[in-house]
């Protein structure tokens, strides 16, 4: 088989998306030395991360990064010229693509929280992932969540959809005193505190966050509580998160690290007292799973997928009820027993994610989807 990856994301910071499809493509090249890859990719780093990496798999810069333009000219164009026997794109398929596409599709928050999401945005991906999922050979989901909300929104007949979970990458793991060091310094930490991790946008919930943290300080103004470490760039619709954040009860103690290289994370994780991930809408939630990796007690929301991430191995909370987040923290930074019953729990949970079995079940999807195709046209030519 010759397989294209949509890999635009790749050397963007775009969080979830860039993730997964980086620790896909490195897991597929590692498990898979049979068949050929393309890789379309938008960055010049992405070039110089891949090429001439693994011999089976080439790269291709395919200009310009806007989708209006890239997705249904350059792609389309790219595929006729060269063609291959599946495309793999997340979200966004080529309107006439000249192969099977499968599609992953992360989840679809925006048809249920719209206004979470910029009035473009929203419209954008209403128009472009619906026609995905009816035109796609297959679909993949990140979750059981996920799936069944696929089915359930857009009608898609189950044996459509499959779910590979994803995994931290390997390299999270609990970090050296000396690596934990070097890291406080670089983003001015000091003393105890609560981390969290992802790009400041409205679904991450971090006004609830900060509102639930200025109540614990309100309510213990001679307790020495832990700062809050907030990492991750400014996405959309950002302002009322800054806005909390610079009431005085917490702006001091309050750190924005912007986007900080994965390479830094591990040691972010291992150092905190916690890791509080409130957000209401999730296709899976990576981060806790990346925190539980490094041995970092994790609080998160109770909706959509992250119950079904975490299991046991953490505590859930309302994510829509500033009471409940602040007495998950409140426990958390009370009670080192409990914290060290989530580090163990924690560390169990993460090793049941695996890159490489996200990727046999992906190769699986391919072929499967390749055959399909190859019967099809072979009836077509018969008939």
């Amino acid at each position: 088989m010759h397989i294209a990856i949509d890999a635009h994301s790749v050397g963007t910071g775009l969080a979830g998306n860039e993730t997964y499809i980086t620790n896909l493509i490195e897991a597929l090249a590692e498990i898979d030395r049979i068949n050929r890859y393309t890789l379309y990719v938008t960055k010049r780093t992405a070039v110089e991360r891949y090429e001439n990496r693994w011999p089976q798999v080439d790269v291709r810069l395919t200009l310009p990064h806007t989708p209006l333009v890239r997705i249904p000219v350059t792609l389309v164009t790219e595929l006729r010229r060269r063609p291959v026997d599946l495309l793999h794109v997340q979200y966004t398929a080529p309107p006439f693509a000249p192969c099977p596409v499968v599609a992953t599709i992360h989840d679809i928050s925006f048809e249920h929280l719209p206004h979470t999401f910029t009035r473009r945005s929203r419209m954008q991906l209403r128009l472009t992932v619906r026609h995905t999922v009816h035109k796609a050979a297959h679909i993949i989901a990140p979750s059981e969540y996920s799936r069944t909300d696929l089915i359930e929104t857009y009608g898609t007949h189950p044996a459509r959809i499959s779910v590979t979970p994803l995994a931290a990458a390997s390299h999270f793991a609990p970090a050296t005193e000396e690596e934990v060091e070097r890291v406080r310094r670089k983003y001015q930490i000091e003393g105890d505190y609560i981390l969290a991790v992802g790009s400041i946008q409205p679904r991450k919930n971090l006004v609830r966050l900060i509102k639930a943290y200025a109540s614990l300080r309100r309510e213990r103004p001679q307790a020495k509580l832990p700062q809050l470490v907030l990492v991750g760039k400014r996405g959309w619709l950002y302002e009322e998160t800054l806005r909390a954040a610079g009431d005085e009860l917490v702006s001091k103690h309050t750190i924005f690290t912007g986007y900080v290289p994965e390479t830094d994370l591990p040691a972010l994780y291992t150092a905190a007292l916690c890791f509080v991930y409130p957000s209401y809408f999730e296709g899976f939630g990576l981060p806790p799973l990346e925190a539980m990796r490094c041995g970092t007690p994790v609080i998160t929301g109770s909706l959509t997928s992250l119950p079904e991430t975490v299991g046991d191995a953490g505590l859930l909370v309302d994510p829509w009820d500033e009471n409940a987040i602040a007495q998950g923290i409140s426990r958390l930074v009370d009670d080192p027993d409990l914290r060290g019953r989530l580090r163990t729990r924690g560390l169990e949970r993460a090793r049941m994610f695996n890159w490489g079995e996200t990727a046999r079940l992906t190769l699986r999807i391919y072929e499967q989807v390749v055959a399909a195709n190859k019967n099809s046209l072979s009836l077509k030519a018969g008939a």
